[in-house]
């Protein structure tokens, strides 16, 4: 029986047309959404291989469109996920569904692994975010066990690895569950100032495309924009609108490592009013111009 369902927040997302490049043959626009689509195969990934590329891949303000679980065996630092910051350490467990926005500090001490679950995953997994801190040493065996089931069935090439793989998904999916219910008395009731927080992190992943002012965003939240920005750095250290160039210049910076769109045409993709403007823009929150990043990779 499926316990959990998780909703589609990735598409909350609205996507932007790119025209193709002036230089390049004439072919079908490209999309936000196919630049480039993620993997949909379950996939075990260490911690430290995440920032391979820049420490801006897990630390900056982002979102995946495939359920993700951190496990975190040692280390520590703080995490933000959906708006809200917290402190992460050894035996730490951090479920997080798709199109949730969240980042987290990582360091030469930091140990663990990222399993992603695939976009097309139908495993039964929680529908909302979960930080778990994992205190029983028999608990802590067991998701060791499963990830390295998990990481063995995903290089196999014996008859039926995928089954195989996708069984020990299922079993993860129930320490999962369990943990989430004996967790449950430890669980902190958020105050009214972090769920508008956690609402506005919701809105800035399906809004920062569109070069929506933070201002107009408050206004459908039904708060000043003041108000807003003073609950944002209560919960996270920065304001409303560091938040949303933050998501931005993430997204500016895979598309300009990651893809061959155009400069111009990222501007556009990212809501900016012009490919000056966007330069700029860049510069003041990277220290690097466009071009000069693009070339460094």
């Amino acid at each position: 029986m499926k316990l959990f369902s998780t909703p589609p927040l990735s598409q909350m997302s609205q996507a932007k047309t790119v025209k193709p490049g002036a230089s390049g043959t004439p072919g079908p626009a490209q999309t936000a959404t196919d630049l480039p689509a993620p993997p949909s195969e379950p996939r075990l990934v260490q911690i430290a291989h995440l920032a391979k590329g820049g420490r801006w891949r897990v630390e900056a303000m982002r979102a995946h469109s495939e359920p993700c679980l951190l496990w975190f065996s040692r280390g520590q630092g703080r995490i933000t996920l959906g708006g809200v910051t917290r402190g992460y350490g050894p035996n730490n467990a951090i479920f997080i569904p798709p199109g949730v926005m969240h980042g987290f500090e990582i360091s030469n001490q930091t140990h663990g692994q990222a399993l992603f679950f695939g976009r097309d995953s139908d495993i039964a997994l929680p529908p909302a975010a979960h930080h778990l801190r994992i205190r029983e040493a028999i608990a802590q065996g067991e998701i060791g066990s499963i990830l390295e089931a998990i990481q063995r069935e995903s290089e196999s090439t014996r008859p039926a690895a995928d089954r195989a793989l996708r069984s020990h998904l299922g079993l993860l999916s129930v320490w999962l569950e369990r943990q989430i219910a004996s967790n449950a008395n430890e669980a902190i009731r958020p105050s009214a100032a972090r769920r508008l927080v956690t609402r506005y992190a919701v809105l800035v992943e399906r809004e920062y495309r569109a070069g929506t002012p933070v201002a107009d965003i408050a206004r459908e939240l039904g708060v000043t924009p003041t108000h807003l920005s003073r609950a944002c750095r209560d919960a996270c250290g920065k304001s409303a609108l560091e938040l949303m160039q933050e998501r931005r210049l993430y997204e500016a910076r895979r598309l300009l490592r990651d893809t061959p769109v155009p400069i111009k045409d990222i501007a556009q993709l990212l809501g900016y009013r012009s490919p000056g403007y966007f330069s700029r823009a860049f510069q003041a929150g990277t220290g690097s111009t466009p071009n000069a990043f693009r070339r460094a990779s």
